[in-house]
């Protein structure tokens, strides 16, 4: 496969010009004190949910692993602020679903576990088992265990990293922030995943509306002396939504296009969030897991919107009140982005690994159009990345035709909203896609749920 560098992106499909609303890209991160409690889901991951290890009223160090899995995909979970455990609970997740929890009472020390040190390093192997250990999980918001991205199989060979500061959500900075301010860290762990995994080339993939980033690891990249070759590139990609997305990325980046049902190392490819490779090189160098997480704090309701680092399992109502509060009641409160984030039923749930923003919006901002009839405009088909049909996939969903609605391809939807977000009629059509893949995997195992 063709591994030379692109001089500028390659073309995709559709999308959608959504407002940016970058409203903390210029603001430093703050640091959140040490909660007074944090609770933490067993499942913050895709795949397999953890088993505690410890039990109530057990003292626990930062740091200390307190659950894991034997799966084969699965992340342990580490503790976020030393103290004791106060309770080992069930509770909700953003999505509606009940896990196990472990509540830890702080003791307002953050006494780092004495046992943590730099894991030994040398070969993909040993690669692969530290991030396995260091609880890494997509930092983007998908959550899928990173250890798992960087196990090759024998017959696939990755020969491009492409390292994704695309952050298309409206509102979201974090990853900007982890750029700019952790930019020694994100070209580190470049370089160690490089080097580890012998790759032919790196490329940084930054949206335009992002100079300050562009230009940071573009002067560090360039004066790299590990790099003689000039093999990690920062490459610009037109600020349009979903940019991000691993397969829009892909074949921006490299032209290459990531089959149904199949993954980027299919195509060669790796793709890994900039804040997971900042972590891994930071986790390489300490030995300290996943603890903290820097989050974008926005929206119409906050008093004083900006990125905050917080421990993992925070309450987000914490957080908020580190932010100054609600200036206004808040109708609708998201963990993510507008596009693609979830709507949360309260403020009490906690911060979880993959989150990466919590937006908060007054009501008039909350409100949602009525939907009208389709005026088969096909501003939807125009729009959508993965050159689907989203108005046909709404009709033979209503009609409960999983036949049809695997012909047209509706398991290649990635969900992103761009049909919804380009609709004059405000069709829901992203929910009745969501009803329509769960009629195909209704049918595809029987009619059996």
């Amino acid at each position: 496969m063709d591994v030379m560098f692109p001089s500028k992106p390659f073309p995709t499909h559709g999308g959608a010009e959504v407002p940016h609303c970058k409203n903390t890209a210029q603001m430093e991160s703050a640091v959140l004190p040490c909660p007074d409690q944090v609770v933490l889901p067993m499942q913050q991951h895709v795949g397999a949910p953890c088993k505690p290890l410890v039990k109530v009223g057990d003292p626990v160090f930062l740091g200390q692993k307190i659950a894991d899995s034997d799966a084969f995909i699965s992340a342990p979970i580490h503790a976020s602020i030393s103290g004791k455990v106060s309770a080992i609970t069930k509770v909700m997740l953003p999505g509606g679903q009940f896990t196990d929890a472990i509540v830890i009472d702080s003791d307002g020390e953050m006494k780092l576990d004495p046992a943590i040190q730099p894991p030994k390093v040398d070969a993909p192997e040993e690669l692969v088992n530290a991030v396995h250990e260091s609880g890494l999980v997509g930092l983007g918001g998908a959550g899928f265990p990173a250890y798992v991205k960087l196990k090759v199989p024998k017959d696939k060979r990755l020969d491009t990293l492409i390292v994704n500061v695309a952050e298309c959500e409206p509102y979201i900075t974090a990853d900007n922030r982890e750029a700019i301010e952790n930019s020694w860290a994100v070209l580190s762990g470049v370089y160690a995943i490089k080097d580890l995994l012998k790759l032919d080339r790196v490329i940084i993939a930054v949206e335009n509306n992002k100079p300050e980033v562009i230009e940071t690891l573009r002067k560090i990249a360039e004066s790299e002396e590990r790099d003689p070759e000039n093999r990690v590139r920062v490459l610009p990609l037109k600020a349009s939504y979903p940019q991000g997305a691993e397969k829009v990325l892909v074949k921006a980046c490299t032209n290459r296009v990531i089959p149904l049902g199949k993954l980027p190392a299919d195509v060669g490819c790796l793709v890994m969030n900039v804040t997971s490779v900042a972590f891994l090189a930071n986790y390489l160098k300490t030995g300290v897991p996943l603890v903290k997480k820097r989050v974008t704090i926005d929206g119409s309701a906050v008093e004083y919107p900006q990125n905050v680092i917080v421990p993992i399992g925070t309450k987000i109502a914490d957080v908020i009140a580190f932010c100054g509060g609600y200036k206004k009641p808040p109708k609708k409160i998201l963990m993510g982005g507008p596009m693609m984030g979830i709507a949360l039923a309260s403020d009490q749930l906690p911060v979880l690994k993959q989150n990466n923003g919590i937006l908060a919006f007054a009501e008039e901002d909350s409100r949602l159009p009525e939907p009208t009839a389709c005026i088969r405009c096909g501003r939807c088909v125009k729009g959508c990345p993965m050159n689907l049909e989203p108005t046909l996939l709404e009709k033979y969903a209503e009609l409960k035709r999983p036949k049809e609605l695997t012909d047209l391809g509706i398991m290649c939807c990635m969900e992103c909203g761009t049909c919804v977000f380009n609709c004059p009629a405000h069709r829901p059509l992203v929910q009745a896609i969501r009803m329509g893949k769960a009629l195909v995997k209704n049918s595809q195992n029987g009619g059996k749920k």
